[in-house]
């Protein structure tokens, strides 16, 4: 009964975003469960171990061999529940390494799970996660579009919160990358407003992003501002994901450089660029730097270049193409910048 309440509290805690939580919660018991050999239990503690090794600490090798071994066990005992767990963080796991279509295969069988069982808020869940976190990235913005207002059509009829939550946030993404600026801020703010009525912070942290991203391109760097504010102090709080932490913080000079704030401590950014651990952020830490660099006062444009081509090297190796496109627009902005002068 101790295993059961536990892992149930572990699973719970995942499920809402509390990943340190459910790693708590699982410590005191593991090692009874593995002497018990209850192979359910051992898949549902590798699912929680997996998933706290990946948003916690961003040590995907880890986070791999934990999921496989709880998809083994999962599959092997037809364990619907867990499989559709692991899945869906093997998945997230496989995007943020930029390995899109096997990220995509298992975000896909947790959609036909969810079909299959005929769950609206499950669904609508799957199709905004496959939208946002595949679709989006790799920079078919009209698939991530029809698909992330697919899983929206679904919340609304779900009347699910947190199904609404993730539709609003993966349809302000994919508005963003079709350049709809005023409907992305419009979908985004909401997807905060539901993050916040459930308190999950994750989906909180993606939504305040891209909207400071939107606002970015809108030139409206105060509000820009405020929303990357918002992401570094969302995951300060929960103790989760410190590359994403250090993105925000180059985002937040940028967007302060932009509106002319010029005091940039530039080793404090070089150093968060130097402990990213995510593949899929390795272009916007270097073209957000170049960013800068190009912008502060001071000859910089050569160390600007610099960082702006790493961004283009990086976005090319790991395919993604949206982001390569603004790599080369900020590049040819360099080139222009250093004719000018």
């Amino acid at each position: 009964n101790i295993i059961d309440s536990r892992l149930t509290f572990g699973l719970y805690n995942i499920q809402g975003g509390y990943f340190n939580e459910a790693k708590e919660a699982l410590e005191p018991i593991v090692d009874l469960a593995v002497k018990h050999g209850d192979k359910r239990r051992l898949s549902q503690i590798y699912t929680i171990l997996g998933t706290y090794s990946l948003v916690s600490q961003e040590d995907y090798p880890k986070a791999f061999e934990y999921l496989q071994e709880a998809l083994k066990i999962a599959e092997e005992l037809k364990d619907f529940v867990t499989l559709w767990v692991a899945s869906h963080w093997m998945g997230h796991a496989l995007a943020e390494n930029c390995e899109f279509e096997s990220a995509l295969s298992y975000l896909e069988k947790d959609l036909k799970i969810s079909a299959s069982a005929n769950i609206l808020w499950s669904i609508s869940i799957m199709k905004s996660c496959i939208a946002m976190n595949v679709y989006c990235f790799q920079g078919k913005a009209n698939l991530a579009y029809q698909t992330s207002h697919e899983g929206l059509k679904l919340a609304e009829e779900s009347v699910d919160t947190l199904s609404k939550a993730e539709a609003y946030t993966s349809c302000g993404f994919s508005s963003y990358l079709k350049g709809f600026l005023d409907e992305a801020e419009r979908h985004l703010v909401k997807g905060i407003a539901f993050s916040e009525r459930i308190n999950f912070s994750g989906l909180g942290v993606l939504a305040s992003i891209f909207l400071g991203e939107a606002y970015f391109e809108r030139r409206d760097y105060q509000n820009s501002q405020h929303y990357y504010n918002k992401s570094i102090s969302l995951l300060e709080q929960s103790r989760i994901l410190p590359s994403r932490i250090n993105l925000g913080k180059i985002l937040l000079a940028r967007a302060k450089v932009m509106s002319n704030d010029k005091a940039v401590n530039l080793d404090s950014l070089y150093e968060c660029a130097k402990q990213n651990k995510v593949k899929l952020q390795e272009g916007l830490v270097s073209g957000g730097i170049g960013h800068i660099l190009m912008n502060i006062e001071g000859d910089h444009i050569v160390e600007s270049e610099h960082w702006i081509q790493k961004a283009i090297e990086a976005d090319q190796r790991n395919r993604m193409m949206f982001h390569l496109g603004k790599d080369y627009a900020l590049y040819a902005e360099s080139v222009s910048y250093t004719h000018l002068r």
